[in-house]
């Protein structure tokens, strides 16, 4: 698996594995297969992606640490900008096939809705996400400053999830939500366990540096 997930073709392959839902999407479009309404059929598709996009996202860090398979990581940036990208075009099958591509209605929907308001704050915060993705940028803001950024990714997909709760309390259909909210949770969960042992480790060494340095003064006298 290791040898595999380090080949040339890993990334064109998950490339290619992340484009299959769009292109399934697009087919059924084509092929009327899509349902009795279609436009909500893709507006909802690509929103469901986008959601599952960013889970994977945020499943890589963990997933590297429990597998012991470091090659995971190469596959981290790509997934978060396949997410940004099926997100993006959510938005742009809302506006286009329910709004009619109406600035003015587009407007008015937003603030009408909370449901949407919610989805597009994810998006405008995915926005500055992807473009600080290569490393041109990470150089340029500094490591600090590009992780403290980048934490903002925890935001979104609350942000993504409340979207899609919204979304579906409409049609009173929570089932597939709290699917959602139980793998959001452990992901989370998992970060916020991590940073507090971090902590209390760094709490104890600082203990044993301070302990250790009174007993080196004593010696020394």
């Amino acid at each position: 698996m290791r040898r595999l997930l380090r080949s040339a073709a890993a990334k064109p392959l998950v490339f290619a594995l992340a484009l299959l839902p769009l292109a399934d999407l697009v087919l059924r479009a084509f092929g009327d297969a899509l349902g009795a309404n279609p436009a909500e059929a893709l507006i909802r598709g690509l929103g469901d992606w986008t959601l599952r996009l960013l889970c994977l996202t945020l499943a890589v860090t963990p997933l590297r640490q429990w597998s012991g398979w470091p090659e995971l990581a190469r596959f981290r940036r790509m997934l978060g900008l396949f997410s940004f990208f099926y997100g993006l075009l959510h938005f742009l099958a809302y506006a286009w096939l329910d709004m009619g591509l109406d600035l003015g209605d587009i407007t008015h929907d937003i603030a009408k809705r909370p449901f949407i308001l919610v989805g597009s704050t994810a998006l405008l915060l995915m926005l500055p996400l992807a473009a600080t993705s290569f490393g041109a940028a990470m150089r340029a803001l500094g490591g600090a400053r590009w992780q403290a950024l980048h934490r903002s990714v925890y935001a979104i997909a609350l942000l993504a999830l409340l979207h899609f709760f919204w979304m579906r309390a409409g049609k009173n259909d929570f089932a597939e939500v709290g699917v959602y909210a139980i793998v959001v949770a452990l992901l989370l969960g998992w970060r916020l366990v991590q940073r507090l042992r971090r902590a209390v480790r760094d709490r104890n060494n600082r203990a044993r540096a301070g302990a250790a340095a009174p007993m080196s003064t004593e010696q020394d006298a």
